[in-house]
C-alpha cells in the first residue's frame, strides 16, 4: 500500500504551502522596499522641500505608522472572516499606487498625505498572512513558517538600500528629467514612479494562491468584540509583556534603520552608494538569517519542552545585540562600524518571526486576525511611528548637530533595550500559564 504524502492543516501539500509562503515573502519585500526606500533618500528629498530632520523623520516614520496601526484593526477584523488573499491582493494594489502618487508630490505635505497611504495599503498584508500560514502549518513548523515570510522585511530593506542606492546615485548623476506627460521630474521622484508600477504588476501574482479554510471551519462572521477584549483581558500580563517588549525591540530597530545611512554619509563621509551597497548587503544577507535562526530556534526549543521558546528568543537577540549595536554607533571609523553592524543586525532580526508566531500559538483561531493587528498596532506605532523620530528629536534638540546622530541612535536604543529585556523576562511565565490555558480550553471542547 502507497504511503500516502504529507498534507498541512489545510489539506494542502507542503510543497504548495511553502509556495504560498513564498509568495506572501515577496509581497512583504515589496511592501519594505515601499516603506523603506524613503530613508536613503533623507538628502535630496529635504533640499527639494526644504525640511529638518525632524519633519523627514514623520515621513519615514510617523506618516506611515499612524494609519497603519489604525487602520490594522478593522482590517485585522476582516482577516478573520473574509477572504485573506483578496484583502491581501487589495492592499497590495493600494500601497503600489499611494507609492506612484509619492512621486507627484510638490510640498512636504503632498507627501506626508501620500505616505499615510502607503500605510492603510500595506495595512492589509501581515494579520492577514500570519493567519494564512497558521492555516496552512502545524503548531512545530509554525515558527520557521513564520520566520522565512518575515524574511521579506530584510530581502526588501536590503534591496531597497542596495539597488535604492545605486538608483539614486545614477538617477542624481543625470539630474532632472523630462517624462511625457508628467515633465520635468525629480530623480526621487522617478523611484517612486517604478517602485509604484512594479507593485501593481506583483498584485496578479495572488491569483496563485488558495485560500485555506480557517481551522476548525471556514470563515465566520467576525468575533464581537467584547469577546476578544475579554480573552485579551484574561491573558493581559501576557499580552502586554509580549507586545510592548517585542515593540520595544522593533523600536531599536526601526529608530537606528531609518538613521544608518546618514549615519555613514555624515560621520563616516560615505557615498549614498558606497552606504546602500554595504547595508543593504548586511540587511540582506544578515538579517534573512537572523530571522531564520530565530524561528529555527524557537522550534527546537519547542520541541525540547520549552513552551516559552518565541519569548526566550526576543530575550536573547535583545541581550545579544548590545555590544555590537554600540561598536558601530560610536566606532572612529566606517569599516569598524560596518564590521559592527554584521552581528549587530543578525541578532536585532532574531525575534521578528517569533514575535508574531507567540501571538498565533496563544490565540484561537477565530481572534488570531485581531490578536495579529493589535501586535503590529504597537509595534508600529512604538517602533516605526516614534523610533525614528525619537533619534531625530535627540539629533535636533539634544546636540543640535547633524554629525551626532549615532550618539543619537545610541542613546535611544540603549534605553529602548533595557526595557525590551525587562518586559520579555517577566513575561515567560504569563505566556507559559496562557499556553496552557488555551491548551486546557480546547482539550475541553
Amino acid at each position: 500500500m502507497q504511503a500516502s504524502k504529507p498534507v498541512s492543516p489545510g489539506g494542502y501539500s507542503p510543497t504548495y504551502a511553502w509556495f504560498v509562503v513564498a509568495i506572501l515573502m515577496m509581497a512583504y519585500v515589496f511592501s519594505f522596499v515601499d516603506r523603506q526606500i524613503l530613508n536613503l533618500m533623507v538628502g535630496p528629498i529635504r533640499s527639494d522641500l526644504g525640511i529638518s530632520d525632524t519633519q523627514m523623520s514623520l515621513l519615514m516614520g510617523f506618516s506611515f505608522a499612524i494609519f497603519y496601526t489604525i487602520m490594522g484593526i478593522p482590517l485585522g477584523r476582516m482577516a478573520d472572516s473574509k477572504s485573506r488573499r483578496g484583502l491581501i491582493t487589495v492592499g497590495i494594489i493600494v500601497w503600489s499606487v499611494m507609492t506612484a502618487l509619492c512621486g507627484f508630490a510638490k510640498h512636504y505635505w503632498h507627501l506626508f498625505l501620500c505616505r499615510i497611504g502607503v500605510g492603510v495599503g500595506e495595512a492589509a498584508l501581515s494579520p492577514a498572512a500570519y493567519s494564512m500560514i497558521a492555516d496552512y502549518f502545524p503548531p512545530e513548523k509554525r515558527a520557521t513558517a513564520i520566520s522565512v515570510y518575515s524574511m521579506g522585511i530584510y530581502i526588501g530593506s536590503g534591496i531597497a538600500f542596495l539597488l535604492g542606492g545605486l538608483i539614486v546615485e545614477f538617477v542624481t548623476a543625470q539630474g532632472a528629467v523630462t517624462l511625457p506627460v508628467l515633465g520635468e521630474t525629480r530623480p526621487w521622484q522617478v523611484v517612486f514612479y517604478v517602485l509604484g508600477f512594479s507593485g501593481l504588476l506583483f498584485s496578479a501574482a495572488f491569483l496563485l494562491v488558495r485560500e485555506p479554510a480557517h481551522s476548525g471551519g471556514g470563515p465566520k462572521s467576525s468575533v464581537p468584540i467584547k469577546e476578544v477584549l475579554a480573552y485579551l483581558k484574561l491573558n493581559r500580563r501576557t499580552v502586554l509583556s509580549h507586545n510592548i517588549g517585542f515593540a520595544m525591540i522593533a523600536f531599536c530597530s526601526y529608530g537606528t534603520a531609518a538613521w544608518i545611512p546618514s549615519y555613514f554619509v555624515r560621520v563616516h563621509g560615505w557615498s549614498i552608494g558606497q552606504v546602500g551597497l554595504v547595508f543593504g548587503l548586511i540587511v540582506m544577507i544578515f538579517g534573512s538569517a537572523g530571522i531564520v535562526f530565530g524561528g529555527r530556534l524557537s522550534d527546537r526549543w519547542t520541541a525540547q519542552g520549552r513552551t516559552d521558546a518565541p519569548m526566550r528568543v526576543g530575550v536573547l537577540a535583545a541581550i545579544a545585540v548590545i555590544p555590537f549595536g554600540a561598536g558601530y554607533m560610536l566606532s572612529p571609523n566606517g569599516t569598524l562600524a560596518g564590521l559592527f553592524l554584521i552581528p549587530a543586525t543578525f541578532f536585532i532580526s532574531m525575534p521578528f518571526g517569533v514575535a508574531p508566531t507567540a501571538i498565533q500559538d496563544i490565540m484561537p483561531n477565530r481572534l488570531r486576525g485581531q490578536a495579529s493587528a493589535l501586535y503590529l498596532f504597537l509595534v508600529n506605532m512604538i517602533g516605526l511611528g516614534i523610533g525614528p523620530t525619537a533619534v531625530a528629536v535627540g539629533t535636533d534638540f539634544l546636540f543640535g548637530d547633524d554629525n551626532m546622530v549615532g550618539w543619537s541612535m545610541f542613546i535611544v536604543s540603549g534605553v529602548a533595550g533595557a526595557v525590551a529585556i525587562t518586559l520579555l523576562t517577566t513575561g515567560l511565565k504569563p505566556y507559559r500559564e496562557s499556553l496552557a490555558r488555551l491548551k486546557a480550553a480546547t482539550a475541553s471542547t
